[in-house]
């Protein structure tokens, strides 16, 4: 029996594998910070026997309230990702599997690798209106990737929607895919008819290093890009200063920032209340966009979520407040659950990437519904 990690985004360290019946792993934190959640490894070993697995130390993980009601995320082929129910009792993660085969990978969340980005931006830009440009280098010497989507016109918005700030946060990428899909699917009217209005900036990967080195929420040296908005730097947080530098050139007219909550399972927005010149036009502009996804998807719901920051009180070194406030602009975070969406639970998958990539085709529809008023 054999356990490996030694694989982009791999992350686990093997306390105990003698027998199947007594496997014992805990989770290596990103590089320099304390931040642990995100694992990924593969198991090699006897099918058709049952193995019994154990995550340790999880009280002292990131988000221990994350493994409460989790299921773990497993696949045989890397390509269906399905659920291994899971119990959690304040510090161990137990969970039993019998293998099909002889060799079986499990994710915190199903992975989006670098080939796959790759390919991403790759087709997108075989569209007649998209540019791939690559704005800089990371701290790991990988390319910030931007696809900007339509033709410069007066008159016409400037959306920005950027992805995987945290990047064990993948559903955010798979989001991404099924937006850039609609988008760029020349017999969808939607994708169209936005395209006459605005000129799309997407960055579907913002943190290349984190997503590679298999960290859950930091760059290559363990900053969180999501609290760099403020004052970046091309020493400590290069992603978010050449994204920001470019969206101070182009200007923005409507932001969103795609995330994943480990704790809460709800699909659920973040807006810019707290912010300073927060008044009532972003708030009539937030509530058309979530009255719109209301009505499109039962993937939606605005009932679970964050507390809302009090009035001048926003983080404005969170991205989508720091946005929301230099360019006065309907400004979200957009959040999808590690776990379930639990108004729509699915025993056998959970949230998974397909959900994700329609549920970034439903959210295109609701940037439709406010592009007149942005």
């Amino acid at each position: 029996m054999k356990i490996f990690s030694n694989f982009e985004s791999g992350n686990i360290h093997v306390v105990k594998a003698e027998t199947p019946a007594d496997i014992q792993l805990t989770i290596p934190a990103d590089n320099q910070s304390d931040i642990a959640q995100w694992f990924h490894f593969r198991l090699e070993s006897q099918p058709q026997v049952q193995h019994k697995i154990q995550i340790n130390d999880l009280a002292k993980s990131a988000y221990p309230e994350g493994w409460q009601d989790y299921d773990v995320v497993a696949s045989y082929d890397r390509e269906e990702w399905f659920r291994i129910p899971a119990e959690f009792d304040g510090d161990t993660l137990t969970f039993n599997v019998i293998p099909e085969y002889g060799s079986m990978y499990f994710a915190y969340f199903a992975p989006y690798t670098y080939d796959r980005h790759q390919d991403l931006l790759h087709q997108a830009q075989m569209h007649f209106t998209c540019q791939l440009e690559t704005l800089g280098q990371t701290l790991d010497g990988n390319d910030m990737s931007l696809l900007t989507i339509g033709e410069p016109a007066e008159g016409k918005k400037n959306i920005w929607i950027i992805g995987r700030q945290h990047p064990g946060e993948t559903m955010a990428e798979w989001f991404i895919e099924g937006l850039l899909q609609r988008l760029l699917d020349e017999t969808d009217t939607v994708g169209r008819a936005l395209l006459d209005k605005a000129v799309f900036h997407i960055v579907p990967n913002m943190n290349p290093d984190g997503s590679i080195r298999g960290h859950l929420r930091t760059n290559a040296i363990g900053v969180n890009l999501n609290r760099e908005w403020q004052t970046p730097s091309m020493e400590k947080s290069p992603e978010v200063f050449l994204v920001r530098e470019r969206m101070l050139a182009t200007g923005v007219d409507m932001f969103l920032d795609i995330h994943g909550d480990e704790a809460i399972p709800f699909n659920f927005v973040a807006g810019s209340e707290g912010i300073p010149s927060y008044d009532k036009r972003l708030e009539s502009l937030e509530n058309a966009f979530k009255q719109a996804l209301l009505t499109i998807t039962p993937e939606f719901q605005d009932e679970h979520g964050y507390d809302k920051s009090e009035p001048g009180k926003a983080n404005l070194t969170v991205g989508s407040s720091w946005v929301g406030e230099q360019f006065k602009c309907l400004s979200y975070t957009v959040e999808m659950p590690f776990k379930d969406h639990n108004n729509q639970p699915d025993e056998f998958y959970g949230w998974s990437p397909e959900r994700s990539v329609a549920f970034g085709q439903d959210v295109l529809a609701a940037v439709w519904a406010v592009a007149d008023e942005i």
